[in-house]
């Protein structure tokens, strides 16, 4: 009786290999959390890999940038190196809040995992230490050799050693087991704990980028003010440039309208004389002389040099809308010159008048018979009024601006009516 109530012992126990069972179940669940791992891996490093290009974008537009605010008159181009930076910063910082997304993901199924094995662990060792109650409980009555001789044939025999076998390799199988769970457990507690440092990395590093965005919206907003500013100074220099032009015309115009009125004044009182008997005598050399000038002058239509060696034309012959809104007239062409440059007169004639331009700088009348040169915007006169000129003959030279620059402003009139110098010049 006592074999049996040994044997009867053992038979209890088998119930307890569902144990073994719950163990491949909690196994199966930890793989199917862990198996999505290598997704998350390659999302990470593709969120890395846009980073470092974010990161490298940004090096580059601050150099860019480092060398725009060394130019003054590049306003607007700091203003969309900024704009630029400040997209790409917004990059950057949701680079970051992704990374610290999938991170909460992963640290989530970390934690899930670690419950998940530590519940696992418990009802391992639960049902261990119930084996271990049962066997203490039966240790009077489990005696291997009686329950092996004890039997009624060599086959219940063999069976009951084969079962022992069995068992016994169960429960160091079992032990193993919660071993190995337990440093499973341990694993992901450290691999918790390192994603936890990572994410807080992540936040200080998202607040540093947060840190320069705000300053540079604000350096944004900085520029963006300097810039309006600059743009009315600019206009109100346009403004001002376009009064001192239109006033130049009207200067111009009412000096060719004086200099029409002193020659037909000469041309009257030379052109009639008292001869013998009171008879009026036609004498008028000074008007065959303007005439042979003029016609030369005439001649050579599309052959005169250009006043003074330019860079581009900045202003064509004609009426015009101008950058701060209004409408002027351009009698002439302005022409864009070197700092310095000379100025040469473009045909035979006298110097008829040297005058001062509204804006301070001086301007030179040349008449050729009928047709008067105009040269404005000079910084020198080389000669004086009365004197004679030739071609090419050099009269002065271009007024330099504060900044380097030089704009040179050529006129040619015929009596009242302003030519195009375009068809006159070569």
């Amino acid at each position: 009786m006592k074999s049996y109530k040994g044997l009867k012992g053992l038979k209890g126990l088998k119930g307890l290999k569902g144990a073994w069972s719950l163990a491949v179940t909690f196994s199966t669940l930890f793989t199917i959390i862990t198996c999505s791992t290598p997704v998350q891996a390659q999302s990470k490093a593709q969120l890395e890999k846009e980073r470092t290009q974010v990161e490298q974008e940004l090096r580059n537009l601050n150099g860019q940038l480092a060398k725009a605010k060394k130019n003054s008159r590049s306003g607007q181009q700091q203003l969309k190196l900024l704009e630029k930076k400040i997209n790409e910063r917004t990059r950057l910082i949701n680079n970051i809040n992704g990374q610290m997304n999938l991170l909460n993901i992963h640290m989530s199924r970390t934690q899930d995992s670690i419950v998940l094995m530590k519940n696992q662990i418990d009802s391992l060792k639960h049902e261990y230490a119930k084996v271990v109650r049962v066997l203490y409980g039966e240790r009077g009555n489990l005696d291997k050799l009686v329950l092996l001789l004890d039997t009624k044939s060599y086959n219940i025999a063999y069976l009951r050693t084969k079962y022992f076998g069995d068992y016994s390799r169960y429960r160091r199988r079992q032990a193993s087991f919660i071993d190995q769970k337990q440093q499973e457990l341990q694993d992901a507690t450290v691999d918790l704990a390192r994603q936890q440092r990572e994410k807080s990395t992540l936040l200080v590093q998202e607040k540093k980028q947060k840190d320069e965005l705000a300053r540079e919206q604000k350096q944004k907003q900085q520029s963006l003010k300097t810039s309006q500013q600059k743009e009315k100074n600019l206009q109100q220099q346009i403004a001002q440039k376009e009064k001192q032009k239109k006033q130049l015309q009207q200067q111009i115009q009412r000096i060719i309208n004086e200099e029409i009125a002193k020659a037909n004044k000469k041309k009257d009182a030379s052109s009639s004389g008292t001869g013998k008997g009171g008879a009026t005598v036609a004498s008028n050399p000074a008007s065959a002389a303007e005439v042979a000038l003029s016609n030369d002058f005439v001649a050579n239509k599309g052959k005169f040099p250009w006043p003074v060696y330019f860079t581009k034309v900045a202003r064509e012959y004609g009426r015009y809308t101008h950058e701060s809104g209004g409408q002027n007239m351009n009698n002439g062409i302005d022409l864009v010159c070197k700092a310095g440059a000379s100025v040469q007169a473009i045909f035979n004639g006298t110097v008829s008048r040297v005058f001062t331009c509204p804006n301070g700088t001086k301007g030179i009348i040349i008449r050729h018979g009928e047709y008067m040169s105009v040269y404005a915007n000079m910084g020198s006169v080389a000669v004086r009024e009365g004197a004679k000129v030739n071609t090419k003959q050099n009269i002065g030279t271009v007024y330099t601006n504060s900044d380097g620059s030089a704009e040179f402003s050529f006129q040619l009139w015929k009596g009242t009516a302003s030519q195009n110098p375009r068809s006159w010049l070569r």
